[in-house]
């Protein structure tokens, strides 16, 4: 969690769920909407925007984007399809914090960044940390491998979020989080997916696992084969 201990119920109705998710972001329940935060700062962070998707010749809002948290490279890459529906790179963003170590998250207070193949599920206005994007931690793999080691209270609140400071987030600053909170409104949250890798594996070794469960290495073959479906990046 973003510097927050408390747990959320499993099985909340999606409403119930997406309030608790803003209140342990640290954000009033009744203050901006996503409305409200794409006319203040919405304007301005496309005209960032434009000229990174104008180099990779796609439009903007895009179909489909996803985007990638390289741990070890303290990178956040951005990719979108074209008209053709084929992935450009788009721009990289330094990640301003992170907490943890390369590995997996395997469950609450370990202060790790997730790694898997993940979602945005909703976009928090009203964040501690000037906005975010919640992270579909723990996803159904997640789940699958706790349940098969007999592991509980996994942890949850993973964000992308604004700020320099974290505790398992992916801290990005203020201006690049209204670059990505604007980016995931305008593109809409069912197109985006997010690969959260420890290390860029299509040109770096992956991390030894001798010290982690043994499905991370099966876990890191299929990031990797995320990864390999997305072009080189030209972080220019």
């Amino acid at each position: 969690m973003c510097g927050n201990t408390r747990r959320r119920s499993i099985g909340l109705a999606t409403l119930l769920a997406a309030l608790a998710a803003i209140v342990a972001d640290g954000g009033p329940l009744a203050a901006a909407t996503v409305a409200d935060r794409l006319r203040e700062f919405g304007p301005a962070a496309r005209l960032r925007l434009e000229p990174y998707f104008d180099r990779a010749a796609v439009a903007y809002p895009p179909s489909r984007l996803t985007l990638v948290g390289l741990k070890g490279e303290g990178l956040l890459d951005l990719y979108a399809a074209n008209r053709g529906g084929a992935m450009r790179f788009v721009r990289s963003y330094p990640i301003q914090a992170a907490s943890g170590v390369l590995g997996p998250k395997l469950r609450l207070g370990d202060q790790q960044v997730p790694e898997g193949l993940y979602r945005i599920e909703l976009l928090n206005p009203n964040s501690r940390f000037h906005v975010s994007l919640r992270v579909n931690y723990p996803n159904a793999f997640d789940r699958r491998m706790a349940l098969a080691e007999g592991r509980r209270a996994l942890g949850g609140d993973i964000m992308i979020h604004g700020n320099r400071v974290s505790i398992g987030c992916l801290a990005m600053g203020d201006e690049a989080a209204e670059d990505l909170f604007v980016l995931a409104a305008d593109t809409g949250l069912q197109r985006i997916d997010v690969i959260l890798a420890p290390v860029d594996l299509r040109y770096r070794p992956r991390p030894s696992t001798s010290d982690l469960p043994g499905w991370t290495s099966a876990l890191y073959a299929e990031i990797r084969a995320a990864l390999a479906a997305l072009p080189a990046p030209d972080r220019r």
